[in-house]
C-alpha cells in the first residue's frame, strides 16, 4: 500500500488526539500517513496490508430478527491473516524512520500471537531477527506460522498475571536486557498501534460507508484497534456509538465486581488496561462468554462463508445484541480481527468444543462411540502420578521425572491434597533460556487445580467416561486421574497416557 507522510511538529506528547496516554514509547515525533488505494502490483507482500473488504451480513441478521444493516470488516484478508498486520508493519517502519531499528537488530515482542505474526511477516521481508513471547493458551497454529516465518518462540504460563515475573511481558523484558541490539516495539504502549487504525482502518470504513456509520462494534485487547478507529470515525460521525467487546474474565470493560478469570477466546481482553486503550472513547461495553463467541464464529463460517476466528464471534454476538435495538435506518459496522486458520484444532474442532463443554449434548449425540459407556477404571492403568510438594524446587521436578517418561507432575500441599500440576516441557523450556534455575521455587509454573476443575471436561476421576478422556487426549499426551476422600479432599491417583487408551481400544 502506498502512503504519503506528514509530521506532527509538536511531538507525540502534545498531539491532542493521543493525550490520554500518560507516557509514550513513540520513536520520535508522531508521523501520520495519508490513506491511499492499494497498488495494482505490490512491491512486497507488505503492500497487501490494509484495504480489506466490508461485507454485508445476510442470513444471521434475518434469523435473529434484526432490522438494521450489519457490515463486517474482514481483517483476515490482510497479508498475515489478521488486523494486527497493520500495526506490525507500522511500528517497524516508525522505528526505522526514527533510527531505532537498523540492520542487525533483533525485534522482541510479547503477544497473543497475531501481532507476532504481523511483526514476523514484516521482519521476514525486511531481514530482521525476531523473538516472540506468548502464553501457552495460544493456538499451535499461531506457533507453526511464527516458526515458518523464522521467529524464535518462548511460551509462558497462561495463568501468569501481566506483571508476574513469569508473564510473556516480563519474559520479553528480561530477554531485551540480555540480547544486544534488541528492541521491544511494545504494542501495549506504542502510539502507532492506535494510529495505524486512525490513519487507515477507520479511513477505509468511512470511505466504504460513504461517511454513514451509526454503530461500531469492536473487540478490545491492547485497545489500539477500537481506540484508533473510534477516534477517527467520531471526528467525522459525531453521533456514532462505539461498543466495546470484552470477554468475561477480563477487566477492560471496568465492570463493578469483575474479577480476573481464565477464558479461551484469544486476542481480546486483559488483566490490565494497556496505555493504548482509551476507554473514554467507548460509549458502552458488552461482555461475552467463550461459548457464545465460538458458536457464533462457527455460525459465521457456516451461514455467511466468513472464515473468521473466535474473537470475531464475540464481536458478532455483541453486534447482534445491539442491532436488535435498532431500526432499519441504522448501520452497524463490526470488526472481524482474524481468520479461522489459527484455530483449526480449537473451536473448529467438534471434539475440542465438546471437551470444553461448548457443544450441547444433542449436537454430539450422533457422534457417540462404542466405548462411551466405559470409564477410566476400565483402562486398568496402575501407573502412579509423580508427586512434588508445592514448597519444593525445580530440581524436585527434575528428580521426579528422572525415572519416568512423563510430561506432567502432580503438585500437592503438606497434607498431600492435589493443588495443581506442572508441565515438564514448560520447565525444560524455562531452564534452557535461563528464566528458571534448578533451585527456583515452583511459584508461577503450577497450573492450579482450582482453575481448571470448574471445567467438567478437565476434572477426571476413575468414573469419568472414556469419551471425555479420549477427547482430552486428542490435545494432550497425558491426563491426571484424581480420587476424593470422605472429607471431599482431592488426591492425585494415576497418570493415563494416550498410549494407554490406544492399547485399550485395540483390545475391544
Amino acid at each position: 500500500m502506498e502512503t504519503g507522510k506528514h509530521e506532527n511538529k509538536n511531538g507525540p506528547q502534545n498531539d491532542g488526539r493521543w493525550s490520554w496516554m500518560e507516557t509514550t514509547s513513540a520513536p520520535g515525533p508522531i508521523i501520520h500517513e495519508e490513506h491511499r488505494p492499494a497498488p495494482k502490483i505490490c512491491d512486497t507482500i507488505l503492500d497487501h496490508i490494509g484495504n480489506t473488504p466490508l461485507v454485508r451480513i445476510n442470513k444471521i441478521g434475518k434469523e435473529e430478527g434484526v432490522q438494521c444493516e450489519i457490515l463486517v470488516k474482514c481483517e483476515y484478508f490482510n497479508a498475515g491473516g489478521s488486523v494486527k498486520d497493520r500495526i506490525g508493519k507500522r511500528m517497524i517502519e516508525a522505528a526505522e524512520t526514527a533510527g531505532l531499528l537498523k540492520p542487525g537488530c533483533t525485534i522482541i515482542e510479547p503477544t497473543s500471537g497475531n501481532t507476532g505474526i504481523g511483526l514476523a511477516l514484516a521482519a521476514a521481508v525486511k531481514g530482521y531477527k525476531i523473538i516472540i513471547t506468548m502464553p501457552e493458551k495460544m493456538s499451535q497454529e499461531k506457533v507453526d506460522v511464527l516458526k515458518a516465518l523464522n521467529a524464535q518462540i518462548y511460551r509462558t504460563p497462561t495463568e501468569a498475571a501481566w506483571d508476574s515475573p513469569d508473564s510473556h511481558i516480563s519474559l520479553a523484558q528480561e530477554l531485551n536486557k540480555k540480547i544486544p541490539q534488541s528492541i521491544i516495539l511494545d504494542q501495549y504502549t506504542n502510539p502507532y498501534n492506535p494510529i495505524a487504525h486512525y490513519d487507515h482502518t477507520a479511513e477505509e470504513i468511512l470511505q466504504q460507508c460513504d461517511g454513514k456509520v451509526d454503530v461500531l462494534v469492536i473487540g478490545a485487547g491492547t485497545g489500539g484497534t477500537i481506540t484508533g478507529i473510534a477516534r477517527k470515525v467520531k471526528e467525522r460521525c459525531p453521533e456514532c456509538k462505539v461498543v466495546g467487546v470484552d470477554p468475561v474474565g477480563s477487566i477492560l470493560a471496568n465492570c463493578e465486581g469483575e474479577e480476573v478469570a481464565p477464558y479461551l477466546v484469544e486476542g481480546i481482553g486483559y488483566d490490565f488496561v494497556p496505555q493504548t486503550c482509551d476507554r473514554d472513547i467507548v460509549d458502552s461495553w458488552i461482555k461475552t462468554t467463550d461459548k457464545v463467541s465460538f458458536l457464533m464464529s462457527r455460525r459465521l463460517i457456516r451461514s455467511e462463508g466468513l472464515l473468521c476466528g473466535g474473537s470475531s464471534g464475540a464481536a458478532m454476538w455483541a453486534a447482534i445484541q445491539v442491532a436488535k435495538t435498532l431500526d432499519k435506518t441504522k448501520r452497524v459496522v463490526v470488526i472481524l480481527p482474524d481468520s479461522v486458520r489459527n484455530y483449526m484444532t480449537k473451536f473448529l474442532s467438534d471434539s475440542w468444543m465438546r471437551e470444553n463443554g461448548f457443544l450441547d449434548d444433542k449436537e454430539s449425540e450422533s457422534k457417540k462411540k462404542i466405548y462411551w459407556e466405559k470409564t477410566a477404571r476400565d483402562l486398568g492403568v496402575t501407573r502412579k502420578v509423580p508427586v512434588v510438594s508445592d514448597n519444593g524446587k525445580v530440581k524436585d521436578i527434575v528428580r521426579a521425572v528422572k525415572e519416568e517418561d512423563v510430561q506432567k507432575v502432580a503438585i500437592v500441599n503438606e497434607d498431600g491434597v492435589f493443588v495443581g500440576s506442572v508441565d515438564v516441557k514448560d520447565v525444560m523450556n524455562k531452564l534452557v533460556i535461563g528464566v528458571l534455575r534448578v533451585d527456583s521455587s515452583l511459584e508461577g509454573i503450577i497450573e492450579k487445580y482450582e482453575k481448571y476443575r470448574k471445567n467438567p471436561y478437565k476434572d477426571f476421576d476413575l468414573d469419568t467416561p472414556l469419551e471425555q478422556i479420549a477427547t482430552y487426549l486428542e490435545h494432550s499426551n497425558e491426563v491426571i486421574i484424581t480420587e476424593i476422600n470422605e472429607k471431599g479432599e482431592i488426591y492425585p491417583n494415576i497418570l493415563v497416557k494416550r498410549c494407554d487408551l490406544l492399547e485399550f481400544l485395540g483390545s475391544i
